[in-house]
């Protein structure tokens, strides 16, 4: 692109002229447009495949791992999902406008707290190509505009997806320019967008470290973001061994390439007792390779030897760190320690054992018998989610709705003066 400053910044008044007009879209028509683009992304599915299987072929010309290519992968089964998140979405109520607090003062003031959109989102997000519609059906359904820049991977995948947005917007007269995909690949296009703090509200990135680490020290806006996802499942003395190995394998297996995949499995000396040899055969019959400490590394074979740096490493990929630890709050002080405030499971059937936990374990999600790969946004009934903060401000966990919105106090009054 020859003119990179220019093109950034057109896209982005662009986005901002939008995200005032959508101030005049109601819920109803918000609704209908969700519900075209679920028709399309069902009727289209050919079409969005086989742009999908250009990105695949690329990607493995390329040498992606097979986790990577998994989450740029697109099905039949995968846009069935995608559309029937959209669904989900535009049957949620329409957060614009919601009362959030009010109260009537004694000089007879009615002041109300009420939600509002965030503006103009700039979204960043790598291989997945499914969140291209998870974005822009949060932001849109919210009354944001946004600018998606899809990463150089998937990117006849999201011109395929983007092309159903941008038809289906015009459809049902929504602003088109609500939902823009960036049209260039070219990586200085990512430092022109985070320097227009006077035209974008938040930046969202969504991929590996580096990614994030970049946006976060180029950004001229505020980032909500997470850095890793080193999510823990600690086995408590009292754990049940069915459920203890069904979760880890789950929270290990179903899917290793994404966030909310365990890194690390803890487990309580008593628990190691009576079934970790049959836990880490069952690990590996499932193609995980275990970094153990010296306590489990000597009960089971074929174990490498694990470091502080394997604890403190996000994986995404059929890897698991190992430790073998005496209580409960060894546990807690292990993941607090290594630990990037994402997600972690307890498996117990100790009250007090899952309240210690609950109470010790400063993470965006914490799971009392339940797999980490329930830290998502469609799961928490959001609909589906735009990305998953570890910050304390201004959202945390699984950002829907009303994650990508602030507020405004409208005052009622009768001629008071002060």
């Amino acid at each position: 692109m020859n003119d990179l400053p220019t093109y950034v910044n057109t896209v982005a008044r662009n986005a901002r002229q939008a995200a005032t007009d959508l101030t005049t879209v109601n819920g109803e028509q918000k609704l209908r447009w969700l519900n075209r683009c679920a028709e399309s992304l069902v009727s289209r599915a050919d079409e969005i495949i086989a742009a999908n299987a250009k990105d695949l072929e690329a990607g493995e010309e390329k040498g992606l791992s097979s986790a990577m290519l998994d989450r740029l992968r697109l099905t039949p089964e995968r846009l069935q999902g995608v559309a029937d998140a959209v669904i989900e979405i535009g049957q949620l109520p329409d957060p614009v406008g919601e009362i959030m607090d009010s109260c009537k003062r004694p000089n007879g003031l009615l002041v109300t707290k009420v939600r509002v959109p965030l503006g103009v989102v700039f979204f960043i997000y790598e291989s997945r190509p499914n969140v291209t519609v998870d974005a822009a059906a949060l932001c849109v359904k919210s009354g944001n505009a946004v600018i998606l820049r899809g990463g150089s991977e998937a990117f006849h995948s999201n011109t395929a997806l983007y092309a159903i947005l941008r038809e289906s917007l015009i459809a049902e007269g929504l602003p088109p320019d609500a939902v823009q995909l960036v049209e260039t690949t070219d990586r200085a296009a990512v430092g022109e967008f985070l320097g227009k703090g006077d035209l974008i509200d938040v930046t969202i990135p969504r991929g590996g470290r580096s990614l994030i680490e970049r946006v976060t020290n180029e950004a001229t806006m505020p980032v909500i973001k997470h850095f890793d996802g080193i999510c823990h499942v600690y086995i408590d003395s009292t754990a049940d061994q069915q459920m203890a190995t069904d979760i880890v394998i789950n929270s290990k297996c179903q899917r290793p390439g994404v966030c909310n995949a365990a890194e690390t499995l803890l487990i309580h000396k008593d628990a190691a007792e009576r079934f970790w040899p049959a836990l880490a055969a069952e690990l590996q019959s499932n193609g995980v390779a275990l970094r153990c400490c010296a306590r489990s590394a000597e009960r089971i074979a074929g174990a490498a030897p694990a470091t502080d740096e394997d604890y403190a490493t996000e994986y995404l990929d059929l890897i698991l760190s190992v430790r073998i630890v005496d209580s409960v709050e060894e546990a807690a002080a292990h993941i607090r320690q290594f630990g990037s405030a994402h997600t972690e499971s307890i498996v117990t059937q100790s009250l007090n054992a899952a309240e210690y936990f609950q109470n010790h374990v400063d993470s965006a999600a914490v799971m009392i018998n339940a797999s980490t790969r329930f830290n998502d946004g469609g799961v928490f009934g959001l609909g589906a989610e735009i990305g998953i903060s570890t910050d304390r401000f201004h959202a945390r966990g699984p950002c829907g709705l009303r994650e990508i919105m602030t507020y405004k106090y409208v005052v009622h009054g009768t001629g008071q003066i002060r």
